[in-house]
């Protein structure tokens, strides 16, 4: 059930290991879904529970729930599992203390991705407790960059989910109509991703009409449309844990005054920045694009402080990589990168919405976009 090839995984660990002696690291406590999966093929969502991935520069060394057992037997080529017992008083932190020993490694000089949601802050504090013996340096941002640049193996994957967020968008405009719902339009476009192959998105689309238009998160509660309304969407296709997101308002009936002009601005804001993502620049040099378009339209004040982010196998509650666009971003492009755009105007005086987004491929010459051909406003 392993997703990638041998000779993947091979240059994974190696790039892995030369990245962890860089650091001075003796070995890897990896808690990040993402990275367990990126090295090892590991495919659960048992990380909401405690597990860590040791990996010490030649052995992958799995610590999980007796839950887990077959999924990391199934899913992964880890190669030595072992099983902390669920009970009122268990303290897995412990248990990965006598495995460390076991291994060789208690006392040693130990990289933690402290920054996930694969550790809770109750177990980050048991497992300090319980190492207190090692030096622990913080490696949560050890991995994300090696899995920056996206691998041929890789794409394929993306450009699958690019397909598939096509799709799931085909089906949201044909379920779009005046006294439909949000409800339809979500149920449509996950379908459309599901009978396509796809798998679940790291986190919820956002499928909001009316004044659910200017909210750039989902919420419970599905309303209906009204003759004239807005309908904002960003939803993501996913493949393999690969994702390629999107986003658009959907103009309903009769578009208001500000939504053609608004439109206007978003479309001209995404190509400056897809102008600017080219190999050698910084992400910074993106976000300045997006922030002197929108800005020289009037808009300074409707646009947010970020404008897009990384894109790859994310697990959930996100489907956000950690390299975001904002100012002063440091992260320096390069070919292989997969990036997402998103292009959002909220203008609460008069509740009016627009959003434009798509994803992007590095190249060697600049962007290539992946999904959303059509720039144009979309209407129903």
């Amino acid at each position: 059930m392993l997703h990638f090839t041998d000779t993947e995984f091979a240059r994974r660990r190696q790039a892995t290991t030369h990245a962890m002696q860089d650091a001075g690291l003796d070995a890897l406590l990896l808690f990040a879904p993402e990275s367990q999966y990126w090295l090892t093929g590991f495919d659960t969502f048992g990380y909401c529970f405690f597990q860590c991935l040791i990996w010490d520069g030649q052995t992958t060394t799995l610590l999980t729930r007796s839950a887990d057992l077959r999924q990391a037997q199934l899913t992964s080529n880890i190669a030595d599992i072992h099983i902390w017992r669920d009970a009122a008083d268990a303290n897995p932190a412990q248990d990965l203390a006598r495995l460390l020993a076991d291994l060789g490694l208690a006392g040693r000089r130990l990289g933690v991705e402290w920054d996930t949601h694969g550790l809770t802050a109750l177990n980050g504090q048991r497992l300090a407790t319980a190492l207190g013996d090692s030096t622990l340096v913080d490696a949560s941002a050890l991995i994300s960059p090696l899995r920056l640049v996206k691998s041929a193996e890789e794409l394929a994957y993306v450009r699958r989910a690019a397909n598939l967020s096509d799709s799931a968008l085909d089906a949201a405009l044909a379920t779009t109509t005046p006294g439909a719902g949000e409800a339809e339009v979500f149920a449509a476009m996950h379908s459309a991703i599901y009978r396509g192959g796809g798998g679940a998105p790291a986190n919820p689309f956002i499928v909001g009409a009316g004044p659910h238009a200017l909210l750039c998160r989902t919420q419970e509660g599905r309303g209906r449309f009204a003759a004239d309304d807005q309908l904002t969407l960003e939803w993501a296709g996913t493949y393999r844990h690969y994702h390629c997101a999107a986003m658009r308002t959907v103009v309903i009936g009769q578009p208001r005054p500000q939504h053609e002009p608004m439109h206007d601005a978003v479309r001209d804001a995404l190509l400056a920045c897809e102008a600017a993502m080219k190999p050698g620049r910084a992400m910074n040099d993106v976000f300045q694009a997006h922030a002197q378009t929108l800005d020289k339209a009037g808009y300074g004040a409707q646009r947010l402080n970020a404008c897009g982010y990384s894109q790859g196998a994310r697990f959930a509650p996100s489907w956000m990589e950690r390299e975001m666009f904002y100012d002063d971003a440091p992260t320096i492009m390069a070919p292989g990168m997969v990036f997402f755009l998103h292009m959002i105007l909220m203008d609460s005086e008069t509740g009016t919405a627009m959003s434009l987004g798509r994803t992007s491929l590095i190249g060697e010459a600049g962007a290539e976009p992946l999904n959303g051909a059509d720039l144009q406003m979309l209407r129903r």
